[in-house]
């Protein structure tokens, strides 16, 4: 049987990591090694990706003439979708132990679900510990190894859902990038599609929903334009997929050619699956060149720093490297008690503010109820009473999430240089907060007419007696018209009283079920917000954690460079002149082998 030839650039690849090997970068052989690993994989891996309803699951819907993929104004992606052939349709859920896992690792569950139910699992996967979604179905399209991935927005208020999406981008072969024709290309969506490009070259941008927009050929136009002056090389498709969808399902093949989607799957044959072996090549140049700058940039410091004529400035390097680190481990105790100091304060303050709504609804209940009869318009004091603490627990959750903007970004400002990129996309938890239960109907007290007639009967007893005794005095017998009159007004009195006093009963009960609802609803609420608030302090601290790390490395590493040139002697420092120009010259060297491969237009000198 005939071995698979792995394909020629792969050597570059091995290169470039024995050179992460030499100079002890093992977190970037790690990622070479997976790189290496998904181009021996048959499969051609292609990423929908853009910003929260720009229509990126409705376009893999439509590619393949499926529904695949959530779509809905109230349905969110929020893990990815891989969409791939298979002689029978099947989908099924992967779960991954380790939350900090690539989710290309191997799975410790894989839990298969009725394909018609996979669109709703997507839609609510994340808060079960799903990475990904798989789903195969027979398309022609997907019969060469084409994958398609369905990723959750970027740019959203989940920021777990951000991490899998550059996650996956990490080990996509090509792009298609999701924007629609009611507006120009946002400045962050130029801004992530020049990210897109860093980790995978091959991007083309696909604007979508042109039959919503009469004037979509303009902003067509001035996107063009917008890719041009950034320097960006990509293609740009006008589709429909409303178009391409109904299209497919009259077999109109003028309506077909209008929603554009020939010229998008001729350019996916055309540019992703025929040119795989090119796309291939531009990726590894991609990963390569930046590994072989990062390997560069150390190396050229150590030189310059073990220069014998640099050494008054080799010593001053040394210094402002000790200096730096110091000033990183000052800084770095700061930020953490921003951070306590800052979120322990957010927490108080949005309880606070949920306690304060939730009494002024109370104040409201009991305004409402020292009136009216709770028998009366129950169904509508309800729905009120739903909406009223909907729109608090609405305008609390959004506080927090301003707040906590807010509070990331005073925490970046703690970092020795202050930078945009230093503050997280998202801070906030991914699970959505769920309602309480629904509000219990007090107990209504009937008074009916039996009920009445026997009041009265009651009452009017006391009234009869009364002045039948008095006017018997006078020789009246004791039922008369002047008792009998007294009888009915008692009577009447007594009936007045205990319907007072059952009004008053249904109003405390009410009152009291209104009480216990809204409780309910505090206790569950503010357990959410402060799970909410515990859930962004571990992510800042996390995120923070790790870019202090990375900085201080980075700093840790040029000192003992620094503090290496001090100590060499002569000789030692010679020597290791030597050897180090050795290897900055094979890096060079290794670094125009990349470019030849296609890499990106960088140069790299001795």
């Amino acid at each position: 049987m005939s071995q698979v030839m792995a394909p020629p650039w792969l050597d570059v690849l091995d290169d470039t990591i024995d050179a992460c090997v030499t100079h002890r970068r093992p977190d970037l052989e790690a990622r070479l090694r997976e790189k290496r690993a998904q181009q021996l994989d048959p499969k051609l891996r292609v990423l929908v990706v853009g910003e929260s309803k720009q229509g990126k699951s409705q376009l893999v819907n439509a590619l393949l003439n499926a529904p695949v993929c959530a779509v809905g104004d109230d349905i969110t992606t929020t893990v990815p979708t891989f969409v791939q052939h298979a002689e029978t349709p099947s989908a099924a859920l992967v779960r991954n132990a380790s939350a900090r896992g690539s989710i290309f690792h191997t799975p410790t569950e894989r839990i298969a679900v009725p394909i018609e139910q996979v669109t709703k699992q997507v839609s609510t996967a994340h808060s079960q510990h799903v990475v990904r979604a798989e789903i195969g179905i027979p398309r022609a399209l997907l019969d060469n190894g084409l994958v398609l991935i369905d990723t959750p927005g970027v740019g959203d208020t989940r920021s777990a859902h951000t991490a899998s999406t550059f996650a996956t981008l990490m080990q996509a072969d090509a792009v298609l990038l999701v924007s629609d024709a009611t507006g120009e290309l946002t400045a962050a969506e130029m801004a992530l599609l020049k990210k897109v490009m860093e980790a995978c070259p091959n991007v083309t941008v696909v604007v979508t929903k042109i039959d919503l927009v009469p004037a979509w050929r303009s902003v067509v136009e001035r996107n063009k334009a917008l890719l041009a002056r950034a320097g960006i090389p990509a293609k740009l498709i006008p589709v429909s997929s409303a178009l391409r969808l109904r299209a497919a399902k009259t077999g109109d093949q003028r309506l077909n050619t209008e929603s554009g989607f020939p010229e998008l799957l001729a350019c996916v044959q055309r540019d992703i699956v025929a040119s795989a072996d090119l796309l291939a090549r531009r990726a590894v140049a991609v990963v390569a060149s930046s590994a072989i700058s990062q390997l560069v940039t150390p190396l050229r410091e150590e030189l310059t720093a073990h220069d014998s004529s640099h050494t008054a400035a080799t010593i001053s390097t040394l210094q402002e490297a000790q200096r730096r680190v110091d000033e990183l481990r000052r800084r770095s105790a700061r930020w953490q008690n921003v951070l306590n100091d800052e979120m322990a304060d957010l927490i108080s303050d949005v309880e606070y503010d949920l306690r304060d709504r939730t009494r002024k609804i109370l104040r409201e209940v009991d305004k409402t109820y020292d009136e009216a009869d709770p028998a009366i318009g129950w169904d509508k004091f309800e729905q009120w009473l739903e909406d009223n603490l909907n729109e608090a627990a609405t305008t609390n959750f959004a506080w927090l999430m301003e707040r906590a903007e807010w509070v990331a970004a005073k925490v970046a400002k703690n970092f020795p240089v202050y930078r945009e990129d230093l503050i997280p996309g998202s801070v906030l938890p991914d699970d959505l907060l769920e309602p309480v239960g629904k509000l219990d109907k007090p107990k209504i007290e009937p008074f009916s007419v039996p009920q009445k007639l026997f009041t009265g009967l009651r009452g009017s007893y006391g009234g009869v007696l009364m002045f039948g005794l008095v006017t018997s005095l006078a020789g009246l017998p004791l039922i008369n018209v002047v008792s009998l009159g007294a009888g009915a007004l008692f009577g009447g009195k007594s009936i007045l009283d205990e319907s007072d006093q059952r009004l008053k009963r249904r109003q405390a009960a009410a009152k009291a079920a209104a009480q216990r609802h809204v409780d309910d609803f505090f206790i569950k609420f503010s357990k959410d917000v402060r799970d909410a608030g515990r859930h962004i302090q571990r992510s800042l601290r996390n995120h923070f954690s790790t870019l202090a790390e990375e900085l201080q490395e980075t700093l840790l590493e040029s000192a003992r460079s620094a503090k290496r040139a001090v100590q060499d002697d002569q000789t030692e420092r010679e020597r290791r002149l030597r050897e180090g120009r050795k290897e900055l010259d094979k890096l060079i060297t290794l670094y125009k082998r990349v470019q030849a491969l296609g890499g990106p237009a960088m140069e790299l000198t001795a």
